[in-house]
């Protein structure tokens, strides 16, 4: 099993498993800050039961802005219950829950805000209050920067640095993809509320980032194909969340998709984003993946899918005619 990140090789008391993206690794960044002394893993919803193995010993497990897989979810469940009873558990999320899910006090869950921001609220005692810029900066990255929480806290700097530094922050993180130990030793300095423009080899990765970023959008203009309510790009060469925004933006569509073919696994894997609300993605793919034999989920807004290759195209036309429906219901609702 291939471990990502361990803070270092003598355990502690305390345990931190949490995504790798922005809002993750801020997510962790605060849950390191209430237990400075943690041992921290970056996993993900198909690896963390994997993780889950080597949790035993730790009394206290932290658990951020993973996902639950819909197929491991009982799985998931059984586990943690195991480890509950020995430890403290306090699994942080934000995405939609599949179904019914676990009806437990050890489980925080809140949709409509990012996991950062769950996270500050749920250890705000335990914690600086200016950790509160570490949480804002995972809003950001998450775009979940305009719920009442995050527009109050906003007002105790100028907005305009923020913005800056977790830009900064993103675009460092981006470029550096699944550089665990990179991550892991960025965690350190955040959860002391070291700004990100003051943290070594920030600013200079969140430099190369953007150029990246910049040429992958030019690519994206040219490559990019319209369906009737969607567009998408293929094997685009670059962040797959962005060349999803950039489908969409190019195609003139409310919702775009960027795929990148796995050669040895023969699947198209996905990053979805929709625009002002033109479909709920989540919803959708949870419907219409699995007629295709793959998988798909996430937000309402930014999701993702596999698709096994040879239905894929078919897959993309019943996903743009379900779009267009659901946006013809929406427009006579109204």
């Amino acid at each position: 099993m291939k471990v990502k990140g361990l803070h270092n090789s003598t355990k502690s008391s305390s345990l931190i498993l949490t995504h790798g993206d922005s809002d993750g690794v801020c997510s962790g960044a605060i849950a390191k800050s209430a237990y400075p002394g943690s041992d921290v893993y970056f996993t993900s919803p198909v690896g963390i039961l994997d993780e889950l193995e080597l949790a035993d010993g730790y009394s206290n497990i932290i658990i951020c802005d993973i996902a639950v897989d819909e197929r491991a979810c009982k799985k998931l469940y059984k586990r943690l219950t195991e480890l509950s009873e020995a430890s403290s558990v306090t699994y942080i999320d934000h995405h939609p829950l599949p179904g019914k899910c676990w009806d437990v006090d050890w489980l925080h869950h809140d949709v409509n805000i990012c996991a950062a921001e769950l996270t500050y609220k749920v250890f705000e005692k335990q914690l600086n209050r200016d950790i509160r810029r570490v949480a804002i900066y995972g809003a950001i990255g998450d775009y979940h920067d305009n719920t009442p929480s995050v527009r109050e806290w906003l007002l105790d700097w100028d907005k305009r640095s923020l913005f800056y530094q977790a830009g900064t922050l993103i675009q460092a993180l981006i470029y550096m993809g699944r550089n665990y130990n990179f991550k892991r030793k960025l965690l350190a300095p955040l959860s002391h509320d070291v700004i990100p423009s003051e943290i070594p080899d920030i600013p200079q990765l969140a430099k190369e980032g953007s150029h990246l970023e910049e040429m992958l959008r030019l690519r994206v203009k040219k490559q990019v194909e319209s369906l009737d309510n969607l567009a998408y790009v293929i094997d685009p060469k670059g962040y797959m969340s962005k060349s999803a925004i950039f489908a969409a933006s190019y195609g003139r569509r409310g919702v775009g998709i960027a795929a990148e073919y796995r050669y040895k696994k023969q699947v198209y894997d996905m990053s979805l984003r929709s625009r002002n609300g033109a479909a709920d993605l989540n919803r959708l793919l949870r419907t219409i993946a699995p007629r295709h034999g793959g998988t798909g989920g996430g937000h309402a807004s930014a999701a993702g899918a596999r698709i096994p290759r040879d239905s894929f195209m078919k897959f993309l036309s019943d996903l743009d005619a379900a779009i267009g429906k659901e946006e013809r219901k929406d427009t006579s609702e109204k």
